[in-house]
C-alpha cells in the first residue's frame, strides 16, 4: 500500500514516516520549500515539494502519487504563533486542508484519509465534563484551536457530501524526542539541559503550572495513526490520548528530578508565558478509539521524559 504523508519534516510526521517504513509500507511525503527536513535526514524516502495553499500543486501531487492512504499532518500547530499570526494560521491550516480535500475530490482518487485534529478543539472544559468525549462541545480558546475546529468541519462536510473516506481524530498531549517547538515539556527539558551545560542560570522560566494534561508518547501516537487508517470508520471522529495524567508542574518536577543539578534549580513564573485564555483540563475518554483499534499506550511517561531530556542534552552541547 502507498501512503502519502503531508508535512513529513514535522515532529509527528517524521516519527510516522519512520514507523511506516519500518512496517515496509511505501511512503511518500509532501514538504514545503522552506521546511526543515533535518528530522528525516538519512531516510530513503521520496519527498514532493507542495505548498498546500496552492490547489494546483495539490492536484499535481495526487495525480503523480495516487496514494491508497493520505495522512494529513501538515499544520501550523504552535499556539503562541497563532496569536501572533492568526491569519497565517488560518490559511495554512484551513485553506491548506480544504485544498487537499478538494484536490482528492477533483482527481477522483479514493484513498482513506486521516485528518489529525487536536484536543484544543474542546477548549477549556468544566470539571463535570471530564473525561472529555467526542460529543463534547467545541469552545476554541485560541486561533490555532479555531483553525482546527474549521478543519474538522471541512473534513466532516467533505465526507458527508462528497463521499471522501475521512477519519478524524483529536489528539491530546503527545510528546517525545525530536520536537523543537517549545511546548511546555520541551521548554523545561531545554532549560534543564542549558543549565547543566552552564549556558543558563539555574532558574527555569515557566507559565501556568496548574494545567492538567493526559500525556502520550509520540511513538505510541503514530502507532495509533497506523491502526486508525486500518480499522477506524470513515466519517467518525476519535479521541487519541495517553493513560498518564499530570499537571504541568508535576511534569516539571519529574524532569528536574532527572538532573544532577536538581538541588540548584529554581522555578520562576514568567507572565509572558501565561496564555490570555488557557486550556486547563485536557483529560480524554479514549474508549471509542481503543474499541475500534485495540490500541493502548506502551511507552511509560518516565521513558518519554528521559528521552526528551536526552534529546535536548545532545542538542545544546
Amino acid at each position: 500500500m502507498k501512503y502519502l504523508v503531508s508535512g513529513g519534516g514535522g515532529f509527528v510526521a517524521s516519527h510516522l514516516v519512520r514507523y511506516l517504513m519500518s512496517k515496509g509500507e511505501e511512503t511518500i511525503s509532501t514538504v514545503r520549500w522552506n521546511e526543515d527536513l533535518s528530522r528525516i535526514d538519512g531516510l530513503d524516502i521520496k519527498t514532493i515539494s507542495v505548498d498546500l495553499t496552492d490547489l494546483s500543486a495539490c492536484i499535481r501531487c495526487l495525480q503523480e502519487v495516487k496514494p491508497d492512504y493520505v495522512i494529513h499532518l501538515a499544520a501550523q500547530s504552535f499556539v503562541p504563533d497563532s496569536f501572533m499570526n492568526p491569519l497565517a494560521t488560518l490559511r495554512t491550516n484551513v485553506e491548506g486542508s480544504a485544498n487537499l480535500f478538494e484536490a482528492i475530490r477533483l482527481t477522483e482518487i479514493d484513498p482513506i484519509i486521516y485528518v489529525a485534529g487536536s484536543s484544543e478543539y474542546y477548549g477549556d472544559v468544566a470539571p463535570n465534563e471530564i473525561p472529555i468525549k467526542e460529543t463534547n462541545p467545541s469552545r476554541p480558546a485560541n486561533p490555532y484551536a479555531a483553525s482546527k475546529v474549521a478543519v474538522d468541519a471541512y473534513a466532516d462536510m467533505y465526507h458527508r457530501y462528497f463521499g471522501l473516506k475521512i477519519i478524524r481524530t483529536r489528539f491530546f498531549t503527545h510528546c517525545g524526542p525530536g520536537r523543537t517547538m517549545l511546548s511546555f515539556e520541551n521548554s523545561f527539558a531545554r532549560q534543564i539541559a542549558l543549565i547543566e551545560a552552564g549556558k543558563q542560570v539555574s532558574v527555569i522560566k515557566a507559565g501556568n503550572l496548574n494545567s492538567i494534561r493526559t500525556i502520550a508518547d509520540v511513538r505510541d501516537a503514530v502507532r495509533g495513526v497506523y491502526l486508525a487508517v486500518q480499522k477506524c470508520v470513515p466519517g467518525e471522529v476519535y479521541n487519541i490520548g495517553g493513560d498518564t495524567t499530570k499537571s504541568v508542574g508535576e511534569v516539571l518536577e519529574y524532569l528536574c528530578s532527572l538532573s544532577p543539578m536538581k538541588e540548584l534549580i529554581e522555578v520562576e513564573i514568567d507572565p509572558r508565558l501565561l496564555r490570555k485564555a488557557d486550556v486547563t483540563l485536557q483529560i480524554p475518554c479514549v474508549e471509542k478509539f481503543i474499541k475500534a483499534t485495540g490500541w493502548s499506550p506502551q511507552i511509560p511517561f518516565e521513558q518519554t521524559m528521559h528521552d526528551i531530556l536526552q534529546f535536548w542534552r545532545a542538542r545544546v552541547k
